[in-house]
Protein backbone atom coordinates (compact mmCIF):
# COMPACT_ATOMS: atom_id res chain seq x y z
CA UNK A 1 0.00 0.00 0.00
CA UNK A 2 1.37 3.41 -0.96
CA UNK A 3 2.19 5.99 1.67
CA UNK A 4 -0.45 8.36 0.30
CA UNK A 5 -3.12 5.65 0.51
CA UNK A 6 -2.12 4.88 4.12
CA UNK A 7 -2.39 8.57 4.96
CA UNK A 8 -5.86 8.77 3.38
CA UNK A 9 -7.03 5.66 5.24
CA UNK A 10 -5.53 6.93 8.48
CA UNK A 11 -7.18 10.37 8.26
CA UNK A 12 -10.46 9.25 9.93
CA UNK A 13 -8.54 7.64 12.79
CA UNK A 14 -6.45 10.79 13.29
CA UNK A 15 -9.61 12.92 13.23
CA UNK A 16 -11.31 10.57 15.72
CA UNK A 17 -8.46 10.69 18.24
CA UNK A 18 -7.83 14.41 17.80
CA UNK A 19 -11.15 15.63 19.26
CA UNK A 20 -12.69 14.64 22.59
CA UNK A 21 -15.92 16.45 21.67
CA UNK A 22 -16.20 14.46 18.45
CA UNK A 23 -15.77 11.15 20.28
CA UNK A 24 -18.24 12.08 23.02
CA UNK A 25 -20.91 13.42 20.63
CA UNK A 26 -20.51 10.49 18.24
CA UNK A 27 -20.60 7.89 21.03
CA UNK A 28 -23.58 9.51 22.75
CA UNK A 29 -25.53 9.93 19.52
CA UNK A 30 -24.75 6.37 18.48
CA UNK A 31 -25.98 4.97 21.79
CA UNK A 32 -29.02 7.29 21.75
CA UNK A 33 -29.97 6.27 18.21
CA UNK A 34 -29.71 2.58 19.09
CA UNK A 35 -31.84 3.00 22.23
CA UNK A 36 -34.41 5.16 20.44
CA UNK A 37 -34.54 2.76 17.52
CA UNK A 38 -35.22 -0.21 19.77
CA UNK A 39 -37.71 1.74 21.88
CA UNK A 40 -39.44 3.15 18.78
CA UNK A 41 -39.75 -0.27 17.17
CA UNK A 42 -41.14 -1.70 20.40
CA UNK A 43 -43.60 1.19 20.79
CA UNK A 44 -44.78 1.06 17.18
CA UNK A 45 -45.17 -2.70 17.39
CA UNK A 46 -47.20 -2.48 20.59
CA UNK A 47 -49.39 0.33 19.23
CA UNK A 48 -49.89 -1.45 15.92
CA UNK A 49 -50.75 -4.71 17.66
CA UNK A 50 -53.19 -2.93 19.98
CA UNK A 51 -54.93 -1.06 17.17
CA UNK A 52 -55.25 -4.13 14.97
CA UNK A 53 -56.39 -6.29 17.90
CA UNK A 54 -59.03 -3.73 18.81
CA UNK A 55 -60.13 -3.56 15.19
CA UNK A 56 -60.35 -7.35 15.04
CA UNK A 57 -62.40 -7.55 18.24
CA UNK A 58 -64.77 -4.86 16.98
CA UNK A 59 -65.02 -6.50 13.56
CA UNK A 60 -65.79 -9.92 15.01
CA UNK A 61 -68.46 -8.42 17.26
CA UNK A 62 -69.95 -6.47 14.35
CA UNK A 63 -69.85 -9.52 12.11
CA UNK A 64 -71.53 -11.68 14.79
CA UNK A 65 -74.37 -9.17 15.20
CA UNK A 66 -74.82 -8.79 11.45
CA UNK A 67 -74.72 -12.55 10.94
CA UNK A 68 -77.45 -13.07 13.55
CA UNK A 69 -79.61 -10.44 11.90
CA UNK A 70 -79.12 -11.94 8.42
CA UNK A 71 -79.76 -15.42 9.78
CA UNK A 72 -83.03 -14.28 11.41
CA UNK A 73 -84.18 -12.52 8.23
CA UNK A 74 -83.33 -15.57 6.16
CA UNK A 75 -85.32 -17.88 8.44
CA UNK A 76 -88.35 -15.66 8.19
CA UNK A 77 -88.20 -15.67 4.40
CA UNK A 78 -90.81 -17.69 2.50
CA UNK A 79 -88.71 -19.38 -0.13
CA UNK A 80 -91.89 -20.44 -1.97
CA UNK A 81 -92.43 -16.84 -3.11
CA UNK A 82 -88.75 -15.85 -3.52
CA UNK A 83 -85.71 -17.72 -4.69
CA UNK A 84 -82.88 -18.37 -2.25
CA UNK A 85 -80.31 -16.75 -4.55
CA UNK A 86 -82.24 -13.50 -4.83
CA UNK A 87 -82.89 -13.40 -1.09
CA UNK A 88 -79.23 -13.94 -0.25
CA UNK A 89 -78.18 -11.23 -2.68
CA UNK A 90 -80.74 -8.86 -1.19
CA UNK A 91 -79.57 -9.60 2.37
CA UNK A 92 -75.90 -9.05 1.40
CA UNK A 93 -76.67 -5.63 -0.06
CA UNK A 94 -78.84 -4.66 2.87
CA UNK A 95 -76.24 -5.72 5.44
CA UNK A 96 -73.46 -3.78 3.70
CA UNK A 97 -75.68 -0.78 3.11
CA UNK A 98 -76.95 -0.55 6.70
CA UNK A 99 -73.45 -0.54 8.21
CA UNK A 100 -71.32 1.23 5.63
CA UNK A 101 -68.27 -0.08 7.50
CA UNK A 102 -67.83 -3.39 5.77
CA UNK A 103 -68.69 -5.39 2.67
CA UNK A 104 -70.42 -8.77 2.50
CA UNK A 105 -69.62 -11.70 0.24
CA UNK A 106 -71.80 -14.86 0.31
CA UNK A 107 -70.85 -18.00 -1.54
CA UNK A 108 -74.38 -18.78 -2.78
CA UNK A 109 -75.83 -21.93 -4.32
CA UNK A 110 -75.27 -20.69 -7.86
CA UNK A 111 -72.52 -18.05 -7.64
CA UNK A 112 -70.95 -15.64 -5.23
CA UNK A 113 -73.20 -12.89 -3.93
CA UNK A 114 -71.14 -9.74 -3.50
CA UNK A 115 -72.12 -6.35 -2.14
CA UNK A 116 -71.56 -3.46 -4.51
CA UNK A 117 -67.97 -2.44 -5.30
CA UNK A 118 -66.07 -5.25 -3.55
CA UNK A 119 -63.99 -7.89 -5.36
CA UNK A 120 -64.15 -11.59 -4.47
CA UNK A 121 -60.33 -11.62 -4.53
CA UNK A 122 -60.45 -9.80 -1.20
CA UNK A 123 -61.06 -13.18 0.46
CA UNK A 124 -57.79 -14.81 1.58
CA UNK A 125 -57.39 -18.30 0.19
CA UNK A 126 -56.51 -19.75 3.61
CA UNK A 127 -59.63 -18.20 5.17
CA UNK A 128 -61.79 -19.51 2.34
CA UNK A 129 -60.51 -23.03 2.89
CA UNK A 130 -61.21 -22.74 6.62
CA UNK A 131 -64.73 -21.36 6.15
CA UNK A 132 -65.78 -24.11 3.76
CA UNK A 133 -64.59 -26.92 6.02
CA UNK A 134 -65.15 -25.71 9.56
CA UNK A 135 -67.93 -23.93 11.39
CA UNK A 136 -67.38 -20.93 13.67
CA UNK A 137 -66.21 -17.32 13.38
CA UNK A 138 -62.80 -16.82 11.78
CA UNK A 139 -60.79 -13.63 11.18
CA UNK A 140 -57.68 -12.99 9.08
CA UNK A 141 -55.88 -9.89 7.70
CA UNK A 142 -56.38 -9.31 4.01
CA UNK A 143 -56.03 -6.80 1.22
CA UNK A 144 -59.31 -5.19 0.26
CA UNK A 145 -59.68 -4.95 -3.51
CA UNK A 146 -62.42 -3.06 -5.35
CA UNK A 147 -64.04 -3.46 -8.72
CA UNK A 148 -64.07 0.26 -9.49
CA UNK A 149 -60.94 1.93 -10.87
CA UNK A 150 -61.19 5.00 -8.66
CA UNK A 151 -60.60 3.00 -5.50
CA UNK A 152 -57.21 1.53 -4.68
CA UNK A 153 -56.45 -1.55 -2.66
CA UNK A 154 -55.96 -1.07 1.06
CA UNK A 155 -55.30 -3.23 4.12
CA UNK A 156 -58.30 -4.81 5.78
CA UNK A 157 -59.71 -7.65 7.87
CA UNK A 158 -61.82 -10.56 6.62
CA UNK A 159 -64.23 -12.30 9.04
CA UNK A 160 -65.77 -15.60 7.88
CA UNK A 161 -68.61 -17.71 9.18
CA UNK A 162 -71.48 -19.93 7.90
CA UNK A 163 -75.02 -18.86 6.94
CA UNK A 164 -77.78 -21.51 7.15
CA UNK A 165 -80.84 -21.29 4.94
CA UNK A 166 -84.16 -23.05 5.77
CA UNK A 167 -84.62 -26.25 3.90
CA UNK A 168 -80.92 -26.49 2.97
CA UNK A 169 -78.73 -29.29 4.21
CA UNK A 170 -75.55 -27.27 3.93
CA UNK A 171 -74.49 -23.81 4.96
CA UNK A 172 -73.28 -20.97 2.82
CA UNK A 173 -69.89 -19.35 3.72
CA UNK A 174 -70.31 -15.65 4.41
CA UNK A 175 -67.44 -13.12 4.58
CA UNK A 176 -67.43 -9.67 6.15
CA UNK A 177 -64.68 -7.50 4.65
CA UNK A 178 -63.67 -4.60 6.94
CA UNK A 179 -61.38 -1.94 5.41
CA UNK A 180 -58.72 -0.66 7.87
CA UNK A 181 -58.25 2.78 6.37
CA UNK A 182 -58.49 4.69 9.63
CA UNK A 183 -56.34 2.19 11.48
CA UNK A 184 -53.63 2.39 8.78
CA UNK A 185 -53.71 6.20 8.98
CA UNK A 186 -53.46 6.01 12.78
CA UNK A 187 -50.48 3.63 12.61
CA UNK A 188 -48.77 5.85 10.01
CA UNK A 189 -49.37 8.89 12.24
CA UNK A 190 -47.89 7.05 15.24
CA UNK A 191 -44.83 6.11 13.16
CA UNK A 192 -44.32 9.72 12.02
CA UNK A 193 -44.72 10.99 15.57
CA UNK A 194 -42.24 8.42 16.92
CA UNK A 195 -39.73 9.21 14.14
CA UNK A 196 -40.06 12.98 14.65
CA UNK A 197 -39.79 12.63 18.41
CA UNK A 198 -36.74 10.41 18.04
CA UNK A 199 -35.13 12.89 15.68
CA UNK A 200 -35.73 15.77 18.09
CA UNK A 201 -34.34 13.70 20.97
CA UNK A 202 -31.21 12.83 18.95
CA UNK A 203 -30.72 16.49 18.00
CA UNK A 204 -31.23 17.63 21.58
CA UNK A 205 -28.87 14.94 22.91
CA UNK A 206 -26.24 15.95 20.36
CA UNK A 207 -26.45 19.63 21.35
CA UNK A 208 -26.47 18.87 25.07
CA UNK A 209 -23.58 16.42 24.76
CA UNK A 210 -21.55 18.88 22.68
CA UNK A 211 -22.11 21.71 25.14
CA UNK A 212 -21.37 19.45 28.11
CA UNK A 213 -18.24 18.03 26.51
CA UNK A 214 -17.11 21.51 25.56
CA UNK A 215 -17.60 22.71 29.11
CA UNK A 216 -15.46 19.80 30.36
CA UNK A 217 -12.84 19.81 27.60
CA UNK A 218 -12.23 23.57 27.69
CA UNK A 219 -10.49 23.46 31.11
CA UNK A 220 -8.62 20.32 30.07
CA UNK A 221 -7.50 22.03 26.86
CA UNK A 222 -6.41 25.06 28.86
CA UNK A 223 -4.49 22.78 31.21
CA UNK A 224 -2.76 21.17 28.22
CA UNK A 225 -1.82 24.57 26.78
CA UNK A 226 -0.52 25.72 30.15
CA UNK A 227 1.52 22.50 30.54
CA UNK A 228 3.06 23.08 27.11
CA UNK A 229 3.93 26.64 28.05
CA UNK A 230 5.52 25.50 31.30
CA UNK A 231 7.46 22.86 29.37
CA UNK A 232 8.60 25.63 26.98
CA UNK A 233 10.03 27.60 29.89
CA UNK A 234 7.14 29.92 30.79
CA UNK A 235 7.26 28.97 34.45
CA UNK A 236 4.95 31.83 35.53
CA UNK A 237 1.99 30.24 33.72
CA UNK A 238 -0.91 29.42 36.04
CA UNK A 239 -4.44 28.03 35.59
CA UNK A 240 -7.53 29.84 36.91
CA UNK A 241 -9.27 27.94 39.72
CA UNK A 242 -13.07 27.95 39.68
CA UNK A 243 -15.13 25.96 42.16
CA UNK A 244 -14.13 22.86 44.08
CA UNK A 245 -14.83 20.07 41.60
CA UNK A 246 -12.36 17.67 39.97
CA UNK A 247 -11.37 20.21 37.32
CA UNK A 248 -10.68 22.79 40.01
CA UNK A 249 -8.51 20.27 41.87
CA UNK A 250 -6.70 19.56 38.59
CA UNK A 251 -6.00 23.30 38.20
CA UNK A 252 -4.74 23.51 41.79
CA UNK A 253 -2.46 20.50 41.23
CA UNK A 254 -1.14 21.94 37.96
CA UNK A 255 -0.42 25.29 39.62
CA UNK A 256 1.31 23.59 42.55
CA UNK A 257 3.38 21.49 40.15
CA UNK A 258 4.37 24.59 38.14
CA UNK A 259 5.34 26.45 41.34
CA UNK A 260 7.44 23.56 42.61
CA UNK A 261 9.01 23.06 39.18
CA UNK A 262 9.84 26.78 39.02
CA UNK A 263 11.45 26.61 42.46
CA UNK A 264 13.51 23.55 41.66
CA UNK A 265 14.62 24.92 38.29
CA UNK A 266 15.76 28.15 39.94
CA UNK A 267 17.68 26.13 42.51
CA UNK A 268 19.27 24.05 39.75
CA UNK A 269 20.09 27.18 37.77
CA UNK A 270 21.72 28.72 40.82
CA UNK A 271 23.62 25.50 41.51
CA UNK A 272 24.66 25.19 37.87
CA UNK A 273 25.76 28.82 37.82
CA UNK A 274 27.75 28.25 40.98
CA UNK A 275 29.34 25.14 39.51
CA UNK A 276 30.25 26.92 36.28
CA UNK A 277 31.70 29.83 38.20
CA UNK A 278 33.57 27.42 40.44
CA UNK A 279 35.09 25.55 37.47
CA UNK A 280 36.01 28.81 35.78
CA UNK A 281 37.55 30.30 38.92
CA UNK A 282 39.46 27.12 39.75
CA UNK A 283 40.76 26.89 36.18
CA UNK A 284 41.94 30.49 36.25
CA UNK A 285 43.44 30.20 39.72
CA UNK A 286 45.33 27.04 38.79
CA UNK A 287 47.02 28.73 35.85
CA UNK A 288 49.38 30.78 38.05
CA UNK A 289 50.77 27.87 40.13
CA UNK A 290 50.76 25.71 37.03
CA UNK A 291 52.96 28.26 35.23
CA UNK A 292 55.38 28.23 38.14
CA UNK A 293 55.44 24.43 38.23
CA UNK A 294 55.90 24.43 34.46
CA UNK A 295 58.92 26.70 34.67
CA UNK A 296 60.43 24.51 37.39
CA UNK A 297 59.78 21.38 35.34
CA UNK A 298 61.45 22.91 32.29
CA UNK A 299 64.48 23.83 34.38
CA UNK A 300 64.68 20.27 35.75
CA UNK A 301 64.35 18.86 32.25
CA UNK A 302 67.13 21.05 30.88
CA UNK A 303 69.41 20.26 33.83
CA UNK A 304 68.73 16.55 33.95
CA UNK A 305 71.62 14.16 34.02
CA UNK A 306 71.42 12.00 30.91
CA UNK A 307 73.43 9.34 32.66
CA UNK A 308 70.77 8.90 35.32
CA UNK A 309 67.88 6.93 33.71
CA UNK A 310 65.62 7.47 36.72
CA UNK A 311 66.06 11.26 36.51
CA UNK A 312 65.38 11.27 32.75
CA UNK A 313 62.24 9.15 33.18
CA UNK A 314 60.96 11.35 36.04
CA UNK A 315 61.46 14.61 34.17
CA UNK A 316 59.75 13.21 31.03
CA UNK A 317 56.76 12.00 33.05
CA UNK A 318 56.54 15.37 34.79
CA UNK A 319 56.65 17.16 31.43
CA UNK A 320 53.97 14.94 29.86
CA UNK A 321 51.60 15.18 32.81
CA UNK A 322 51.97 18.98 32.97
CA UNK A 323 51.05 19.18 29.29
CA UNK A 324 48.00 17.00 29.95
CA UNK A 325 47.10 19.16 32.95
CA UNK A 326 47.36 22.32 30.83
CA UNK A 327 45.17 20.74 28.17
CA UNK A 328 42.59 19.80 30.81
CA UNK A 329 42.53 23.37 32.15
CA UNK A 330 42.09 24.72 28.63
CA UNK A 331 39.20 22.33 27.99
CA UNK A 332 37.58 23.22 31.31
CA UNK A 333 37.77 26.91 30.47
CA UNK A 334 36.27 26.21 27.06
CA UNK A 335 33.44 24.19 28.61
CA UNK A 336 32.76 27.01 31.07
CA UNK A 337 32.46 29.44 28.13
CA UNK A 338 29.91 27.15 26.48
CA UNK A 339 27.95 26.84 29.73
CA UNK A 340 27.97 30.61 30.22
CA UNK A 341 26.88 31.22 26.62
CA UNK A 342 30.01 33.28 25.98
CA UNK A 343 31.35 31.23 23.05
CA UNK A 344 31.17 33.05 19.69
CA UNK A 345 32.16 32.16 16.14
CA UNK A 346 34.78 33.85 13.97
CA UNK A 347 33.32 32.93 10.58
CA UNK A 348 35.23 32.95 7.32
CA UNK A 349 34.95 31.27 3.91
CA UNK A 350 37.19 28.22 4.35
CA UNK A 351 38.05 25.07 2.41
CA UNK A 352 37.05 22.31 4.83
CA UNK A 353 38.99 19.76 2.79
CA UNK A 354 42.27 21.61 3.42
CA UNK A 355 41.53 21.68 7.15
CA UNK A 356 40.92 17.94 7.16
CA UNK A 357 44.13 17.20 5.26
CA UNK A 358 46.13 19.45 7.61
CA UNK A 359 44.81 17.71 10.72
CA UNK A 360 45.30 14.26 9.20
CA UNK A 361 48.90 15.16 8.33
CA UNK A 362 49.45 16.38 11.88
CA UNK A 363 48.17 13.00 13.17
CA UNK A 364 50.35 10.89 10.86
CA UNK A 365 53.27 10.53 13.30
CA UNK A 366 50.85 9.15 15.89
CA UNK A 367 49.29 6.87 13.24
CA UNK A 368 52.71 5.51 12.28
CA UNK A 369 53.56 4.93 15.92
CA UNK A 370 50.30 3.00 16.39
CA UNK A 371 50.71 1.25 13.00
CA UNK A 372 47.29 2.46 11.88
CA UNK A 373 46.51 3.25 8.20
CA UNK A 374 45.05 6.75 7.83
CA UNK A 375 43.06 7.33 4.60
CA UNK A 376 41.45 10.57 3.38
CA UNK A 377 38.87 10.98 0.61
CA UNK A 378 37.62 14.45 -0.32
CA UNK A 379 35.08 15.69 -2.83
CA UNK A 380 35.21 18.75 -5.05
CA UNK A 381 34.17 22.14 -3.73
CA UNK A 382 33.89 21.77 0.06
CA UNK A 383 34.09 25.40 1.09
CA UNK A 384 31.81 26.77 3.81
CA UNK A 385 31.43 29.73 6.19
CA UNK A 386 32.96 28.29 9.37
CA UNK A 387 35.12 29.09 12.35
CA UNK A 388 38.29 27.32 11.19
CA UNK A 389 39.74 27.01 14.70
CA UNK A 390 36.69 25.20 16.04
CA UNK A 391 36.30 22.91 13.01
CA UNK A 392 40.00 22.01 13.25
CA UNK A 393 39.46 21.11 16.89
CA UNK A 394 36.48 18.87 16.01
CA UNK A 395 38.46 17.02 13.31
CA UNK A 396 41.49 16.71 15.60
CA UNK A 397 39.36 15.18 18.36
CA UNK A 398 37.60 12.77 15.99
CA UNK A 399 40.82 11.55 14.39
CA UNK A 400 42.53 11.14 17.76
CA UNK A 401 39.50 9.25 19.08
CA UNK A 402 39.52 6.95 16.03
CA UNK A 403 43.24 6.23 16.43
CA UNK A 404 42.71 5.57 20.15
CA UNK A 405 39.96 2.99 19.59
CA UNK A 406 40.84 1.74 16.08
CA UNK A 407 42.79 -1.32 17.28
CA UNK A 408 45.40 -0.78 14.56
CA UNK A 409 42.86 -1.07 11.73
CA UNK A 410 42.41 1.54 9.01
CA UNK A 411 40.90 4.92 9.91
CA UNK A 412 39.02 6.49 6.98
CA UNK A 413 38.26 10.21 6.77
CA UNK A 414 35.86 11.46 4.08
CA UNK A 415 34.83 15.00 3.07
CA UNK A 416 31.90 15.77 0.77
CA UNK A 417 29.39 18.51 0.07
CA UNK A 418 26.13 19.32 -1.61
CA UNK A 419 24.33 22.59 -2.34
CA UNK A 420 23.54 23.29 1.33
CA UNK A 421 26.01 21.44 3.54
CA UNK A 422 29.54 20.13 3.99
CA UNK A 423 30.10 16.86 5.86
CA UNK A 424 33.12 15.06 7.32
CA UNK A 425 33.07 11.43 8.48
CA UNK A 426 35.73 9.66 10.52
CA UNK A 427 35.43 5.87 10.41
CA UNK A 428 37.38 3.37 12.45
CA UNK A 429 37.11 -0.43 12.55
CA UNK A 430 37.98 -0.94 16.19
CA UNK A 431 36.12 -1.95 19.30
CA UNK A 432 33.02 0.15 18.54
CA UNK A 433 30.23 0.63 21.07
CA UNK A 434 26.61 -0.37 21.65
CA UNK A 435 24.00 1.52 19.56
CA UNK A 436 22.34 2.85 22.72
CA UNK A 437 25.63 4.56 23.64
CA UNK A 438 25.55 6.82 20.54
CA UNK A 439 24.39 9.78 22.64
CA UNK A 440 26.48 9.01 25.69
CA UNK A 441 29.80 9.22 23.82
CA UNK A 442 29.40 13.02 23.84
CA UNK A 443 28.97 13.19 27.61
CA UNK A 444 31.71 14.84 29.62
CA UNK A 445 34.38 12.42 30.89
CA UNK A 446 32.31 9.44 29.65
CA UNK A 447 34.16 6.25 28.69
CA UNK A 448 32.61 3.13 27.15
CA UNK A 449 35.08 0.91 29.04
CA UNK A 450 36.37 2.52 32.27
CA UNK A 451 39.03 -0.20 32.59
CA UNK A 452 40.56 0.68 29.22
CA UNK A 453 43.84 2.61 29.50
CA UNK A 454 44.27 5.64 27.27
CA UNK A 455 47.18 5.37 24.83
CA UNK A 456 46.77 8.73 23.08
CA UNK A 457 45.97 10.83 26.13
CA UNK A 458 43.18 13.37 26.19
CA UNK A 459 41.04 14.94 28.88
CA UNK A 460 37.70 13.17 28.33
CA UNK A 461 36.14 16.46 27.20
CA UNK A 462 37.07 16.34 23.50
CA UNK A 463 33.82 14.97 22.11
CA UNK A 464 31.72 17.13 24.44
CA UNK A 465 33.55 20.27 23.22
CA UNK A 466 33.27 19.06 19.60
CA UNK A 467 29.51 18.69 19.98
CA UNK A 468 29.23 22.23 21.35
CA UNK A 469 31.36 23.55 18.47
CA UNK A 470 29.06 21.80 15.96
CA UNK A 471 25.99 23.29 17.63
CA UNK A 472 27.54 26.77 17.45
CA UNK A 473 27.67 26.31 13.67
CA UNK A 474 24.01 25.14 13.72
CA UNK A 475 25.31 21.79 12.52
CA UNK A 476 25.21 18.15 13.53
CA UNK A 477 27.74 15.85 15.16
CA UNK A 478 26.42 12.30 15.15
CA UNK A 479 27.87 8.94 16.18
CA UNK A 480 27.26 5.40 14.98
CA UNK A 481 28.83 2.29 16.40
CA UNK A 482 28.54 -1.48 16.62
CA UNK A 483 30.56 -3.81 18.85
CA UNK A 484 33.52 -5.30 16.94
CA UNK A 485 32.54 -3.31 13.80
CA UNK A 486 33.99 0.02 14.83
CA UNK A 487 32.43 3.46 14.90
CA UNK A 488 31.77 6.42 12.63
CA UNK A 489 31.37 10.07 13.56
CA UNK A 490 29.76 12.48 11.11
CA UNK A 491 30.07 16.27 11.24
CA UNK A 492 27.65 18.26 9.09
CA UNK A 493 27.67 22.07 8.88
CA UNK A 494 25.72 24.44 6.60
CA UNK A 495 27.66 26.04 3.77
CA UNK A 496 26.12 29.43 4.51
CA UNK A 497 25.52 30.95 7.91
CA UNK A 498 21.89 30.71 8.96
CA UNK A 499 20.92 27.96 6.50
CA UNK A 500 18.88 25.15 8.01
CA UNK A 501 20.14 21.61 7.53
CA UNK A 502 17.72 19.13 6.01
CA UNK A 503 20.20 16.43 5.12
CA UNK A 504 23.86 15.49 4.89
CA UNK A 505 26.08 14.71 1.87
CA UNK A 506 27.48 11.64 3.67
CA UNK A 507 25.58 8.75 5.29
CA UNK A 508 25.47 8.49 9.07
CA UNK A 509 25.84 4.69 8.87
CA UNK A 510 28.81 3.39 6.85
CA UNK A 511 28.19 1.20 3.84
CA UNK A 512 30.10 -1.71 5.41
CA UNK A 513 28.15 -1.52 8.68
CA UNK A 514 26.90 -5.10 8.40
CA UNK A 515 30.24 -6.56 7.29
CA UNK A 516 32.57 -8.38 9.71
CA UNK A 517 35.26 -6.30 11.30
CA UNK A 518 38.52 -6.07 9.36
CA UNK A 519 41.40 -8.30 10.47
CA UNK A 520 44.11 -6.74 12.65
CA UNK A 521 47.13 -5.28 10.96
CA UNK A 522 48.12 -2.34 8.80
CA UNK A 523 46.12 -3.54 5.79
CA UNK A 524 46.93 -2.70 2.17
CA UNK A 525 48.26 0.80 2.82
CA UNK A 526 51.36 1.56 4.77
CA UNK A 527 50.59 3.34 8.03
CA UNK A 528 50.03 7.03 7.66
CA UNK A 529 50.87 7.27 3.94
CA UNK A 530 47.52 7.08 2.04
CA UNK A 531 45.84 10.40 1.12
Amino acid sequence: MKLRDRKVLGAPARLWWSSLALRMVTTTLGATIIVLLLAGLFLIRQVTTGILQAKQNAAVAEATTSLSRIQDQLRSTDLRTASLYERLNQLADEAAGQSGQYHVIIQGPVSNLVSEGISVSSIPKALEDTATTREGMWAQPTTVRYTTADQTSQPGLAVASTLWAPGESRGFPIYFIFPETQEAETIALVQRVVAATGGLIVLAMGIVTFLGTRAISAPIRQASISAQRVAAGQLDERLPVRGTDDLARLAVSMNAMATELQRQIRELEELSSFQRQFVSDVSHELRTPLTTVRMAADMLREARDETDPAMVRATELLHDELERFESLLADLLEISRFDAGAAVLALDETDVGDLVIDEVEAARPLARRMETPLVVRRGGDVTAEIDARRIRRIIRNLVANALEHGEGRAVEVAVASDARAVAVTVRDHGIGFEPWQAEQVFARFWRADPARVRTVGGTGLGLAISLEDAHLHHGWLQAWGMPRQGAQFRLTVPRRTGDALNGSPLPAIPADANLPALPPGPGASSPGDAV
